[in-house]
C-alpha cells in the first residue's frame, strides 16, 4: 500500500506539486494583504444579465486564452523536445480569418460564427502542420522551425483584412467574449472546460498520449517499437493550431475587432512557463495537461496580484520574471533531485536511530 502511494506521489500528485505550491503562496498572500481579495460579488452587465465580478472571477476568466495555449504547447514539448514560439501571431492569423468570414456576409448569426472558427481553425491547423513539417520531416529545432512564422505571421494577419482592423458587433460574438445570457460564469471560461474535457476524451480512447510521451523521453526506442515518430511529431503542432484558433477567437470577440499588432501579443512566453510552472519538463517526455493549466492560472493570478498592489504596466513583466525564475528554479530536476536526496537521507537517519 505504502509502494502504490509512493508511486502515486512520484508520478501523479508529485509532479503538480510545483504549480500547487505557487498556487497556494499566492491565495495566502492575497489573503493576508487583503482578506476579501477573492469576494465574489453578483453585478449586472450592459444587457441587464446577473452575472459574477471579482478578482477571482477576473484571473479565471483572463487566463483563459493562455490555459488553451498551454494544453497545446505541452503536446508540442512532451513529442519534439522543443516549443512554439508562433503561437501569438498564429492566433492573430487565426483571428483576421475569423473576422474576414464574419464580415463576408450580411448578418453574424450561429451559422456565420461556427464556419467562421471552423474556417480560422482551418488555416491555423494548416500553418501548425507547415511549422511540424519543418520540425518533424527537415529536423529543425522547434525554435528555430517557429520564428519564420513567429516573424512574419502577424504580417499575414495584417494583410488579410487589407490591413484594416474591422470591427465586428453582435450579441453572439459577445456572449462568447464575455457572459452569454443566463449563465452567471464568463463563456471563456467554460470553453477551456470543454478543451480541457475534450483533450481528456482523446486522451481515454486513443494511445495519444502514451505515445506522445515515448517519443519525447526516447525517439529511437520508440521508432524501435513501431511507432510513427513523424506523425507524432507532426499532430502536436496540427493539434496546437488548433488551441490557437480558439484562442485567437475568443480574443477577438472579447475585444469585438481584429487587431493584428496586439491580439495575443507576448503570449508565446506566458505559454510556455505555464508549461513549465506545471511541473512538464521542457526537455520532453512525461506531461501533465492539468499542470500546465493550473501554471497558466498562476501566471494570471501573480498578473491581477501585481495591478492590486498598484504596480505599474511597464513594471508587471519585472516582477513576473522575478518570481517565475524561482518557480522555475525551485522545480527543475537538479533541486527536485537534491531535495530527494535529502529527504533520503533524512529517512535513513530516522530508521537508524529507530533501531538504536
Amino acid at each position: 500500500m505504502k509502494s502504490d502511494s509512493r508511486k502515486f506521489l512520484k508520478g501523479g500528485l508529485g509532479q503538480l506539486a510545483i504549480p500547487i505550491i505557487a498556487v497556494a503562496l499566492l491565495v495566502i498572500f492575497n489573503l493576508i494583504r487583503d482578506p476579501g481579495f477573492f469576494s465574489i460579488t453578483i453585478t449586472h452587465n450592459n444587457y441587464g444579465n446577473a452575472v459574477l465580478a471579482g478578482n477571482l472571477i477576473s484571473i479565471i476568466n483572463g487566463a483563459s486564452e493562455l490555459a488553451i495555449l498551454a494544453i497545446g504547447m505541452t503536446l508540442v514539448t512532451a513529442a519534439t523536445k522543443g516549443q512554439d514560439i508562433s503561437v501569438g501571431a498564429a492566433a492573430a492569423i487565426a483571428g483576421s480569418v475569423f473576422v474576414k468570414v464574419l464580415k463576408s456576409g450580411s448578418t453574424i448569426n450561429g451559422g456565420t460564427v461556427l464556419l467562421a472558427f471552423l474556417c480560422s481553425c482551418l488555416v491555423a491547423m494548416l500553418f501548425g502542420a507547415f511549422n511540424g513539417s519543418l520540425v518533424a520531416f527537415f529536423k529543425i529545432q522547434p525554435m528555430i522551425a517557429t520564428l519564420i512564422l513567429y516573424t512574419c505571421g502577424r504580417s499575414i494577419a495584417y494583410w488579410i483584412n487589407g490591413g484594416a482592423t474591422p470591427t465586428v458587433t453582435s450579441q453572439i460574438l459577445s456572449s462568447i467574449g464575455s457572459f452569454a445570457p443566463g449563465i452567471p460564469i464568463p463563456m471563456p471560461v467554460i470553453i477551456v472546460i470543454i478543451v480541457t474535457i475534450l483533450f481528456k476524451l482523446l486522451f481515454h480512447f486513443t494511445s495519444l498520449e502514451l505515445l506522445t510521451q515515448s517519443v519525447g523521453i526516447n525517439q529511437d526506442a520508440a521508432k524501435l517499437n513501431g511507432i510513427n515518430t513523424t506523425f507524432i511529431k507532426l499532430l502536436s503542432f496540427i493539434l496546437l493550431g488548433a488551441c490557437v484558433s480558439v484562442a485567437g477567437c475568443i480574443g477577438v470577440c472579447r475585444l469585438g475587432l481584429i487587431n493584428h499588432e496586439t491580439l495575443l501579443l507576448d503570449v508565446e512566453m506566458d505559454a510556455i512557463l505555464a508549461v513549465a510552472i506545471g511541473g512538464n519538463s521542457l526537455g520532453g517526455g512525461k506531461f501533465k495537461i492539468s499542470g500546465s493549466i493550473i501554471g497558466a492560472y498562476v501566471i494570471q493570478m501573480l498578473t491581477i496580484t501585481l495591478y492590486a498592489m498598484k504596480v505599474s504596466s511597464t513594471d508587471v513583466k519585472a516582477y513576473k520574471a522575478i518570481v517565475i525564475v524561482l518557480l522555475v528554479v525551485i522545480g527543475s530536476p537538479v533541486v527536485k533531485e537534491k531535495f530527494r536526496k535529502l529527504l533520503q537521507k533524512r529517512n535513513t537517519q530516522k530508521k537508524e536511530a529507530s533501531a538504536a
